[in-house]
C-alpha cells in the first residue's frame, strides 16, 4: 500500500481552512490528520514528530508560522500558504518547501505538494540506501531533493552551519545537506573520520598541517576542541604534550 503523508492545515481564516482542507482530501498521497486555527492549537500534535506536512499560515495570534516553522521537529516539512510575500527567504529557512500567496489555485497547490512527494521518496530512498560505512568507499548524502554518492576520501572536513551540514571536498562542489552531525556520524567510516569539535568532523587522511589547537586546510581553519586535541593528535600520530 502507497503510503499517505500526514498532513495538517494551520490557518486562523475559517474560509482558508476549509479550502485547504478541501484540496488536501481530494489529492491522492495526502491524509488529512487535523485543521488549526492557531500553531498554539497545533503545537501537540507536531511535537510529537508524527506529522509529514504542515500547510502553514504566517499571520497568526500567539505564535505566527515564521516562529513556529523554527521549533518544528526536522522530520516535518512546510508549505507555507500566506497573503503576504515579505517572508519568503525566512520561510524557506524553517524547513520550508514551497512558499504560495493567496489566493491559492488548486493547480498551484498540486506543484507544491509534488515537491513534498518528491522530497519524502527521496529521504526514505536515501534511509534504504545505507549499508555499513565501513564496508564502502561510499556514501550516499541526501542534499534537497538529490541523492549525492560521495567518495569518502574527496571528503576535507565537514562543518555544521544551522540546521545543514557542508561537505568540503578535495574535488567536485561543496555539498549542502540536510543530515544532523548524529546521521553523517553513523555511516562515515571511523578509522578514517574524527570530530574534533562540536560543528566539525575531519578526514584525518588529509589532515597535513595542524597550526596551534587548528587544522588548516587551504584557507580555512578548523579549531580543535581541548576534550579531543590528544586524541587527536594521537590518530594522527604526533601524541600529546
Amino acid at each position: 500500500m502507497e503510503r499517505l503523508l500526514s498532513c495538517i492545515v494551520i490557518d486562523d481564516e475559517p474560509l482558508a481552512r476549509e479550502l485547504l482542507k478541501n484540496y488536501v482530501e481530494r489529492t491522492a498521497g495526502l491524509r488529512l490528520d487535523g485543521c488549526f486555527e492557531s500553531s498554539a492549537d497545533a503545537v501537540k500534535m507536531v511535537m510529537s514528530g508524527e506529522v509529514d506536512l504542515v500547510l502553514l499560515d504566517i499571520n497568526m495570534p500567539l505564535i505566527n508560522g515564521i516562529e513556529f516553522g523554527k521549533m518544528i521537529p526536522r522530520s516535518t516539512r512546510i508549505i507555507y500558504i500566506t497573503a503576504y510575500d515579505t517572508y519568503a527567504l525566512e520561510g524557506f529557512r524553517a524547513n520550508a518547501l514551497d512558499y504560495l500567496l493567496k489566493p491559492v489555485s488548486y493547480g498551484e497547490f498540486l506543484k507544491a505538494i509534488g515537491k513534498a512527494l518528491e522530497w519524502f521518496a527521496m529521504k526514505e530512498s536515501y534511509e534504504k540506501s545505507q549499508v555499513p560505512a565501513p564496508a564502502s568507499d561510499t556514501i550516499t548524502i541526501k542534499a534537497d531533493y538529490r541523492l549525492v554518492q560521495m567518495k569518502t576520501d574527496t571528503i576535507l572536513y565537514i562543518e555544521v552551519r544551522k540546521d545543514r551540514l557542508i561537505f568540503f571536498r578535495t574535488e567536485g562542489e561543496n555539498i549542502s545537506s540536510v543530515m544532523s552531525m548524529r546521521d553523517i556520524e553513523e555511516i562515515l567510516p571511523a578509522s578514517k573520520f574524527m570530530r574534533v569539535h562540536r560543528s566539525f568532523i575531519v578526514n584525518l587522511r588529509n589532515v597535513e598541517v595542524v597550526e596551534r589547537n587548528r587544522i588548516v586546510f587551504g584557507k580555512a581553519y578548523i579549531p580543535i576542541s581541548d576534550s579531543r586535541r590528544e586524541e587527536f593528535l594521537r590518530r594522527v600520530g604526533v601524541g600529546g604534550r
